[in-house]
């Protein structure tokens, strides 16, 4: 080579060294990149509107596990900074009147207590050391005490008594003794004895002291008196509370340990919020009709006589969160046609819309999601997210001008082509109601292709999906499948007409037909490969999906994640039954055994000839194992194609660890290629 272009050669490849690698577009979203997803929750702003902190998500690849830390945002210039941001956790925060201190709860001394951060000094105080988990963490208006609520613990009941033992004897674990209605909780197991109480704290460091008593549960939001002297919660003080679920009443208590019943209607009353001169309460409101649904609903007390006004009684939607912003006015958040808004009301009941992209903070499906916080002077900041991104933190006024301040995905899925969200409307075949739903075509769809579609069912069934982020969906957009996904009937935020659709008829043809007709509009628009159909869905969706597949078989193969497969067993061993019996059902199942059988898809398993994925938590005890297990052994009598996957230490979350995520959707791809034609 001669020397000229040799130099020139060695020259060019220098100079290319010295550039900044310019990061690769990957195609779709690849399932290590489900470790590397972050997103904001609780952003709580300060009291002059000039910060917010809030909780930073993310996953620990090395624990498999989520890590929590707090961060600083000036809503500003929108600078960020870490206020903790380490290897423990910590949830949370609530600014101190004054804005001069954060309280927070973090296992940062090894187990999870009350901390207070003097913001200027940049120092931080212990506060407490305490037992039980912490809940309600609020600060008194004058800043000297705060407020939480935590179990107390009782001893557990004995029957018989047991001789004494040896010493040194090792003897098996002593029997444990059950005699509460309400006994065992997903993600908990068997429920310890003992009772949530309220207690107060010097905000300076000191003793907790307990306000409440009594074997009842206290807590939930909770609101000071203006004078700071008295706190204001919502608690179930029915002598068979266990039973009468749907109950709930406003209470007062004061440091003599003095209890006020103050609300007493039919139904529960909760979220109690003081407005700045604390001589109005705003607390929302739910009927004790035996109906699956039921409309949250916004009060107004005059805490000088006591008496309340329900406002915007006739609005269609539940009222979430309610929060005052001025002397007359208050913010809040509703769903609506898949989105989440919020809005303000003023005293007389009129509503004006600000945004209606709160979103983001659930990773997995497209759920609707989000949180806000907002002071007296009407600032608000919230979770603001989109098709594309999960939640970042954002500020705004009641006048709906939004700021966003962060960009925490930026790193990964700027450099990522995901699938594109459509929505999509069409009407049911079986009574012409009106669906709406949405699509999500591949990365570099191409309309003139034909593609495998991928019907995904959501939870509930008194939940909504909408236009929102969804690693688990995107995932399989990413394999080339058209995902489809709807709100049938039955479906959360649009109204109570709609979501009653399915009282009783939970699964039903109905809400197939609701699937069913949805799947057919997606063959109609001319890209779907009409023999490449797959159907998949978990809780209420995987009801859905095992009941489908006993109604038709146009489906490749069908994954059912943590299924009920039989509601006469599943209601009488799972941790729901007590709520869910006498709101989903016209009665107990052994007075009506047909009705219980016809909502199952245990009886239909005799038409299944789809190959079936069953997929359930080991620890599961909103639909237990013995569900899925019942459908497997049936499907396998039948000599149907079908797995059982069991994930290990999962409840009913089951893709409450990143791993677990990315199990689940691997192994539903799996599955599904296995079947394609």
């Amino acid at each position: 080579m001669p020397f000229g272009l040799k130099q020139t050669l060695i020259c060019t490849l220098l100079a290319s060294a010295a550039l900044p690698t310019v990061a690769q577009t990957e195609v779709g979203l690849q399932a290590k990149d489900i470790f590397e997803l972050e997103y904001a929750s609780d952003p709580q702003i300060s009291p002059d509107g000039t910060k917010v902190v809030y909780v930073r998500n993310s996953n620990d690849v090395m624990k498999d596990a989520k890590r929590q830390n707090l961060w600083l945002v000036d809503t500003k210039s929108g600078a960020q900074s870490p206020l903790f941001s380490d290897e423990h956790n910590y949830s949370q925060p609530s600014w101190s009147p004054d804005g001069t201190k954060l309280a927070f709860v973090s296992n940062l001394s090894g187990s999870t207590q009350i901390h207070v951060h003097y913001v200027a000094q940049n120092r931080t105080a212990l506060l407490t050391q305490l037992q039980s988990g912490i809940s309600g963490l609020t600060w008194s208006p004058d800043g000297k005490w705060l407020a939480f609520s935590q179990k107390v613990a009782e001893k557990p009941a004995v029957i018989a008594k047991m001789p004494e033992k040896p010493k040194g004897a090792k003897w098996s674990d002593p029997a444990i003794v059950i005699d509460k209605a309400y006994y065992q909780a997903d993600g908990k197991g068997l429920i310890k004895p003992g009772y949530r109480h309220i207690f107060v704290l010097p905000s300076e460091g000191g003793t907790p002291r307990q306000l409440t008593s009594g074997s009842y549960h206290h807590g939930g939001k909770l609101a000071w008196r203006a004078d700071s002297k008295a706190i204001v919660f919502s608690a179930n003080r029915i002598a068979d509370w266990e039973y009468k679920r749907l109950e709930g009443d406003l209470f007062e208590v004061d440091f003599k340990r003095n209890i006020t019943q103050l609300t007493s209607d039919p139904g529960r009353e909760y979220a109690p919020s003081f407005s700045k001169n604390g001589k109005q309460l705003a607390y929302l409101s739910t009927s004790n009709e035996l109906n699956p649904y039921r409309n949250s609903k916004l009060n107004i007390m005059n805490w000088g006589d006591k008496t309340s006004n329900m406002i915007a009684k006739d609005f269609d939607r539940s009222i979430q969160a309610p929060r005052w912003i001025s002397r007359d006015r208050l913010v809040f958040s509703y769903d609506d046609h898949g989105k989440r808004k919020l809005a303000s009301i003023n005293t007389k009941g009129k509503i004006s819309d600000i945004t209606d992209t709160v979103s983001g903070t659930t990773l997995g499906r497209p759920y609707l999601s989000g949180e806000f916080s907002a002071n007296f002077s009407g600032n608000i900041a919230f979770t603001q997210g989109s098709s594309e991104r999960p939640a970042d933190v954002a500020v705004t006024t009641r006048k709906g001008k939004v700021t966003r301040l962060t960009n925490l995905n930026k790193d990964l899925l700027a450099h990522t082509t995901l699938g594109k969200v459509h929505e999509i409307t069409y009407k049911s075949s079986f009574d012409g109601e009106q669906i709406q739903g949405w699509y999500i075509t591949p990365p570099n769809f191409d309309p003139q292709k034909q593609y495998p579609l991928l019907l995904e069912i959501h939870g509930g069934p008194h939940l909504a999906y909408g236009p929102h982020f969804s690693a688990e969906l995107q995932r399989y957009a990413a394999q080339g499948y058209v995902v489809f996904y709807d709100n049938h009937r039955g479906s959360s935020s649009y109204g109570e007409r709609f979501a009653m659709l399915l009282k009783y008829k939970y699964s039903s043809k109905e809400d197939f037909a609701d699937h069913n007709s949805g799947v057919d509009a997606m063959i109609a628009k001319g890209f779907i490969d009409k023999d490449n159909l797959f159907i998949a869905g978990g809780s209420a969706g995987g009801i859905a999906t095992a009941y489908a597949i006993g109604l038709t078989n146009r489906f490749n193969a069908a994954v059912v994640v943590k299924p009920v497969i039989n509601w006469l067993s599943k209601v009488l061993s799972a941790d729901s039954g007590l709520g869910q019996i006498p709101t989903q059902f016209p009665g107990m199942p052994w007075e009506h055994v047909d009705h219980y059988w016809q909502r199952s898809p245990l009886s239909l398993v005799g038409n299944v000839t789809t190959p079936t994925m069953l997929m359930t938590g080991e620890e599961d005890l909103r639909t237990p194992m013995a569900e899925t297990e019942q459908f497997y052994q049936a499907l396998k009598l039948r000599k149907v194609d079908s797995v059982m996957v069991k994930i290990p230490g999962a409840p009913h979350g089951i893709a409450g660890r990143p791993s677990r995520m990315i199990s689940k959707i691997e192994h539903t791809l799996a599955w599904f290629e296995k079947y394609k034609k």
